[in-house]
């Protein structure tokens, strides 16, 4: 009683009290108190048994009393069911046969009672105690049901008491749905025989369907449960179910007004159903198709009928598109019966609200694959007959993608009222926009980039002939300018016959923001176009105005602009040689906000990128000079700063210009310039390093900009690089910045093999990774410090692959190593990605070093630490990293067995030896054990990685069992071996 009432006043101050901070403390007592025994054990009076299965006496009370609100009727409801699902095990072997044969009020009586009680509501209540028997049903073999399993014990009970059925039918309904809720803490091979027992139990399923199909109030959940079971996508012969009177029960309820929602979900399934391969595919499913599609087809007339419910013409829609997308591969051999459904899907395609008309989307996409990729035509033998079968289908085709562009475009047309719309709003919006593009797209692969141009156009001509218009109205000029953008990666860059008109039409344009914006991306995106054409010289400086007007507009715009102005003078570039010097000027003005110009900051790198790219092809000298003209640019403000305290400086006053440097050092491909520059300018650079070393922002960008003078300058920054990696190695211990790391895994890469680097680099090396394992000597201080062990083993790998000689023989190799190990469990996801790469990359050392020495070295260091490491790498697998790591983890377990072979499985056996067997039999330790021993001789890698998610799903099937193996394993207590001198 006492906890009835705690749980009581706990509901009542979370759903009721005004108080936040006491809402949030009832909310964390009864979530701990679904966790805890009391939530679980009960007291009824039973020999040899102290746990009963009721999620709990407080739950089983409360549902009972009929003093009970709502609130608490929910609350328990969700105990129970939660208990189930997770905590089943917690029962003693045999303990569910003894209940099931007591008759006095036992936990599956009580739950059964539950069932009963609640047959009429409420349905949230209802629904919760279904789920809590159907996870009860996942834990126990159908043979403890009695004969037949739950489905038959489910028919008795119906008999027995019919003024029940409706709970019972609840639980009918979600039996299915169950066998994929991985909530649900059962063994994955519990979990397939379950799938199989209700596929076996699923003609008793439809025949207890079948019955309650007589009481008509009950129709809409006999339909529910008809289409829940049929996602088990049971191979049900076509010819059986096109006669069956639950499907024909479905299609006559199509006809209602308003629609049966029971009966959409029926007939969708069934479609989903005919197109698996488990139902023996679209052949085996025939009569069934023959009598569904006709049904579907018959309702077409109602997608234009503006009486009708709105949700009723999104159900039609839906199943429309299911069609099409079930049987797209029949549809696309162009067949008079399949053109019939194309229209049809035009027509959901043509419906104004975007989205009924949006669920086509995914249909013109899969059949414009299936009509271009060569695999659909394969079986056709010779080139020939595959060349005249592709065009005979794309002519065919080829007026349903002409339509469909006609009817998307205009749905890309900004709102009248676009400047009040809401954030969201305008994110809703600007998303429709780029699903059309993507159809656009689609229509384009079909009848060429040109063809769909050439329409577009006449729309846009269309748009500037209304009267009065002149695009003073932008919006639909704005729309279909849109559309021509999408579709520019398809437009031959020889097009003669629009394009140009478009690109003089570009010129006549209001100054309105968002038609200029558009404007310019379309511009950028046409720039291979612009770079072919014949008056590409002549037509490039009115293209530059454009861009020039958007930078003046607004942000948005002038972001586009520079984005523009990046794609053409990358493809352009040879043709913009010789206007270097008004370029120049341009980008003056950007940087400064000269004319009234808007652009930001980071879009300015889009400018320098640009200008980049044009010096590049100038010749060495011209190049020069100008990359000198814009290094001054970029320098001159920090010398000013490093005038004053530069202590006090905001770090976005440094790096705006730094990252200036990075990109042109990026983007001029000329070493010996760009190595002359960083000579010229290493001075102000080391300034900035010694006066801002604590500064993370500020030290990114030097890094990042010297790591691009390393990568393009190479060998011509050699009398630079001596000092750069002194600055790195005496900052480094000091201020452990990982971006020090990241610049020398860049310095490594370059100069990793050159002899004349290498005692820098041995010193380097050694200097790093020294400070490094002292500031990672456990587990939570490399939790705390996630960047600098990301960039230390990702440094760690190239030297590996660089510089074998340097890093292998030295004193450094084996303290990385057990510093590595320190990390494997740590849950960053980058950091630990790199731990495991690295790990992964020692044991597989053969593949990028094949000299005797190197591997006689890794093999002293890694064998006396392998059972370390494979216990680890078995606890990570087990529940110590989270699931998505699964693939890294089973890499590096893998190729430490493929190197250590029979050693590192017997390894393994020690590993798995210490898991308690109540949390993994010997039968699922023996399966991953033996996958494991045949990925040593060399078996497919898909063999264990099977195998190894079966054990992880087996270790993480719920929280008691994850803790009991890492209890028993200690991943994060192991003490490593001694370094190996």
């Amino acid at each position: 009683m006492e906890h009835e009432n705690a749980v009581k006043e706990a509901l009542n101050a979370l759903y009721h009290h005004p108080d936040d901070t006491v809402r949030v403390q009832a909310d964390r007592w009864l979530q701990n108190f679904q966790g805890t025994l009391d939530a679980w054990q009960a007291s009824y009076s039973l020999p040899d048994l102290t746990w009963i299965f009721l999620g709990s006496i407080v739950a089983d009370n409360l549902l009972h009393d009929s003093s009970s609100n709502l609130e608490t009727l929910i609350f328990c409801s969700q105990t129970l069911r939660s208990k189930v699902q997770r905590d089943f095990e917690e029962l003693p072997p045999g303990a569910f046969q003894k209940l099931r044969q007591s008759l006095t009020v036992l936990p599956f009586q009580a739950i059964v009672t539950l069932l009963k009680k609640f047959h009429k509501g409420p349905p949230k209540v209802r629904t919760q105690i279904s789920i809590a028997v159907a996870a009860l049903a996942v834990h126990v073999p159908a043979a403890d049901w009695g004969d037949g399993g739950i489905v038959s014990w489910l028919r008795d009970e119906m008999n027995m008491h019919p003024e029940y059925v409706p709970g019972f039918l609840e639980l009918l309904t979600v039996l299915p749905e169950e066998t994929f809720n991985y909530k649900i803490a059962a063994r994955p091979d519990r979990r397939r025989q379950f799938e199989n027992e209700l596929t076996s139990q699923m003609e008793a399923a439809l025949s207890i369907l079948t019955a309650c199909l007589n009481i008509i109030e009950l129709k809409e959940q006999v339909l529910e449960a008809f289409a829940s079971w049929l996602r088990l996508r049971h191979g049900i012969p076509g010819a059986v179910l096109a006669c069956h009177p639950l499907v024909h029960s479905a299609l006559s309820s199509l006809n209602c007004d308003p629609l049966s929602d029971a009966s959409v979900n029926v007939i969708s399934e069934l479609i989903h159903h005919t197109a698996s391969p488990s139902s023996g595919g679209i052949s085996a499913q025939t009569p069934l198709i023959q009598v569904i599609v006709p049904q579907i087809l018959s309702l077409k007339a109602h997608l234009r009928d503006s009486s009708k419910d709105e949700e009723d013409v999104k159900a039609i829609g839906r199943l429309f598109a299911d069609v099409g997308d079930s049987y797209v591969e029949l549809i696309a051999t162009g067949s008079d019966e399949s053109m019939v459904i194309v229209h049809a899907l035009l027509e959901v395609t043509a419906h104004p609200e975007f989205d009924i008309a949006s669920m086509t989307f995914n249909f013109w996409h899969s059949l414009q694959l299936t009509l271009t990729k060569r695999d659909s035509y394969i079986s056709l033998g010779s080139e020939a007959s595959i060349e005249a079968e592709r065009n005979r289908r794309q002519h065919v085709f080829r007026p349903a993608y002409e339509n469909l562009v006609s009817l998307v475009g205009f749905r890309v047309q900004y709102p009248e009222d676009y400047q009040d719309l809401s954030y969201e709003d305008l994110k809703e919006f600007k998303q429709t926009r780029y699903a059309v593009a993507d159809v656009l797209t689609d229509a384009a692969s079909i009848l060429g980039g040109d063809t769909t141009l050439k329409i577009l156009y006449m729309k846009l001509l269309e748009a500037n002939a209304q009267p009065g218009n002149g695009f003073q109205e932008w919006r639909p000029a704005e729309a279909i300018l849109f559309c021509i953008w999408a579709i520019s990666n398809y437009v031959s860059v020889v097009e003669a016959e629009v394009m140009p008109q478009v690109m003089a039409l570009l010129q006549n344009l209001p100054q309105q923001a968002q038609l200029l914006q558009t404007a310019c991306l379309l511009v950028g995106a046409y720039s291979k176009w612009l770079n072919a054409a014949p008056a590409s010289v002549s037509i490039l400086p009115s293209i530059i105005r454009i861009l020039m007007s958007g930078m003046g507009a607004s942000e948005d715009c002038a972001a586009a602009a520079a984005l523009a102005f990046r794609h053409i003078c990358d493809d352009c570039r040879k043709n913009l040689c010789g206007y270097f010097e008004d370029l120049f000027t341009i980008y003056c003005m950007a940087i400064n906000g000269g004319s009234g110009y808007k652009v930001s900051a980071e879009d300015s790198l889009n400018l320098v990128e640009a200008l980049g790219m044009v010096v590049t092809e100038l010749p060495l000298d011209q190049a020069r000079s100008a990359l000198e003209k814009l290094c001054l640019l970029a320098a001159s403000p920090l010398e000013e700063a490093a005038k004053e305290d530069l202590d006090k400086k905001h770090a976005r006053e440094l790096t705006v210009h730094i990252d200036r440097f990075a990109f042109l050092f990026r983007y001029v491909n000329h070493p010996e310039a760009v190595a002359a520059e960083i000579n010229k300018h290493w001075a102000i650079f080391r300034v900035i390093f010694d006066a801002r070393p604590w500064d993370m922002r500020t030290m990114e960008a030097l890094c990042r900009a010297c790591k691009y003078a390393v990568r393009t300058s190479r060998r011509y920054i050699i009398n630079t690089i001596g000092e750069m990696l002194a600055k790195i190695q005496f900052h480094y211990q000091q201020h452990h910045q990982p971006c020090f790391l990241y610049l020398s895994s860049e310095v490594i890469k370059i100069f990793g093999s050159d002899p004349s680097c290498a005692d820098y680099l041995k010193n380097l090396i050694e200097t790093l990774f020294a400070h490094t394992t002292c500031l990672m000597t456990s587990i939570k201080e490399v939790t705390a410090r996630p960047d600098i062990a990301d960039d230390c083993f990702l440094l760690a790998s190239r030297c590996l692959r660089y510089c074998p000689h340097l890093f292998i023989p030295s004193h450094i190799f084996s303290p990385i190593v057990d510093c590595a190990i320190i990390g494997m469990t740590v849950q960053h996801r980058e950091a630990c990605h790199s731990i495991l790469t690295f790990l992964s990359d020692i044991f597989d050392l053969e593949k990028s070093v094949n000299e005797e020495q190197f591997k006689r070295i890794r093999d002293n260091v890694i064998i006396p630490r392998g059972a370390t490491i494979t216990r680890i790498l078995i606890s990570s697998l087990a529940g110590a990293l989270p699931s998505s790591r699964l693939d890294t983890v089973t890499y590096a377990l893998l190729a430490l067995t493929r190197t250590y072979g029979l050693q590192a499985v017997g390894w393994a056996k020690a590993t798995v030896s210490l898991i308690p067997r109540t949390a993994v039999t010997e039968t699922e330790s023996a399966k991953f054990l033996q996958g494991l021993s045949d990925a040593a001789y060399g078996a497919d890698v898909n063999s264990l990685i099977g195998h190894a998610e079966e054990l992880s799903d087996v270790c993480r099937r719920n929280r008691t069992v994850q803790e009991l193996v890492q209890a028993a394993l200690k991943p994060l207590e192991l003490n490593l071996v001694a370094p190996v001198s």
